[in-house]
């Protein structure tokens, strides 16, 4: 094993610029907050090595307790990644095979597949323009005999509207469950994400506002219930204490669980990424601001974020900075020829995916889904975005959208 003092901070930013060329602007990079960070992560790291034990040990029982003091969640349980996060919560919340999920038509492919791989069947409800998320009056039309659960998703920088949501559930008698995996941060009435319902999920994917350097998620919840089952299922079934504890894989298994433990050294690092959160969601803040002011009045633009906080207990985070055109493709090349980067949330709407074709969908069904599919990319968008790229990345759109027409 290396020691701490053999450890080296990672690289990061962009490919290097060829000589007279222009600085690429990469869609994200976190290489100055690891250089910021390096000491602190370089000895979470050491610990992590000299303790011997690299998964589901010491530091992701500190990263839970951690988070839950941040969310206000009674309990977090640390697994591999947001997809399992999900996973494991709908089966801790009870689904049975084939249960009806309603999902959002236009969210990241996990959100549906989740459903999925925890037995259930997903059904598809189309968006609301401004949030991104499930609209409740279509939740209300989307709501079948079949329906058990419904998983409104917190996307891009505001959450779904839980009260409309909640509403609609208990006229039907739906469990509640969020796909808050983008969501760490954002609040409604003074409650964090995830914790509107049965519970929610929290993803550490690098690019997330809390990133690791690889995958890990989080499951949040209230229920002391859920919880142990949660913890059971991540670690084959296993029931009784197992985080940290060597012995415990010859424990006996009650539930047919899954490998879906954190590892350590993702812990260390969100440990160490931790107390910059409030400071890089202010900074994001900032950014999305001045992005706003730079491109509302541009022709050709037909959609920028909307701020949804109405009152001091809620909070908007973003997560991405996503603008609409109808010219969106030829945008996304224009700025890859220049150097700056770009992603496209999402090109598909889920219910088009080819894996659900069999559901029968067709184009028209999800009319907003569909219409951001065809207009939405994300800017270059992270704490560590200097001011001069902002500017740069702005002055591009604008000359492109210039002499590329006001189509709408």
């Amino acid at each position: 094993m290396p020691s701490s003092g053999q450890l080296r901070a990672p690289a990061g930013g962009a490919t290097p610029t060829p000589p007279g060329a222009a600085e690429s602007i990469p869609f994200f990079s976190q290489a100055a907050t690891f250089e910021q960070l390096w000491p602190s992560i370089e000895k979470a790291l050491g610990d992590v090595f000299d303790s011997g034990k690299f998964s589901h040990g010491k530091q992701v029982g500190q990263l839970e307790t951690e988070l839950a003091r941040y969310t206000g969640a009674r309990h977090v349980i640390g697994v591999n990644s947001g997809t399992d996060a999900l996973v494991l919560l709908l089966r801790a919340c009870g689904l049975r095979p084939g249960d009806g999920v309603l999902v959002p038509a236009y969210s990241f492919f996990a959100t549906a597949s989740a459903v999925v791989l925890a037995g259930g069947r997903p059904q598809f409800v189309d968006i609301d323009p401004v949030t991104y998320a499930m609209d409740p009056e279509a939740l209300d039309a989307a709501v079948t005999p079949r329906s058990r659960f419904v998983m409104p998703v917190h996307l891009f920088h505001t959450m779904a509207d839980m009260a409309a949501v909640d509403g609609v559930a208990r006229r039907h008698g739906l469990t509640v469950v969020e796909d808050s995996a983008e969501a760490i941060g954002m609040r409604r009435r003074g409650v964090h994400a995830g914790l509107h319902g049965r519970g929610g999920v929290l993803s550490f994917f690098p690019s997330k506002t809390l990133g690791a350097i690889g995958d890990a998620g989080a499951v949040l919840t209230d229920d002391p219930e859920i919880a142990d089952t949660v913890a059971a299922l991540r670690h084959h079934g296993r029931g009784g204490r197992t985080l940290n504890d060597f012995p415990a894989i010859s424990t006996e298994s009650a539930l047919p669980g899954a490998n879906s433990k954190m590892d350590d050294i993702q812990a260390a690092v969100l440990l160490a990424k931790l107390p910059l959160l409030e400071e890089h969601i202010a900074r994001r803040a900032e950014l999305a601001a001045a992005y706003t002011a730079r491109l509302r009045d541009l022709p050709g633009i037909l959609r920028l974020p909307r701020a949804v906080a109405e009152t001091p207990d809620d909070r908007d985070v973003h997560y991405v900075y996503l603008i609409e055109t109808e010219h969106r493709d030829a945008l996304v090349d224009h700025l890859d020829r220049q150097g700056i980067g770009t992603e496209v949330y999402y090109p598909l709407p889920l219910p088009h995916q080819p894996v659900f074709g069999h559901l029968g969908h067709r184009p028209g069904d999800f009319p907003h889904a569909e219409a951001a599919a065809r207009r939405a990319v994300a800017l270059p968008f992270h704490p560590d975005l200097p001011p001069g790229d902002l500017d740069r990345v702005c002055d591009t759109i604008g000359s492109f959208l210039a002499t590329t027409g006001t189509t709408a």
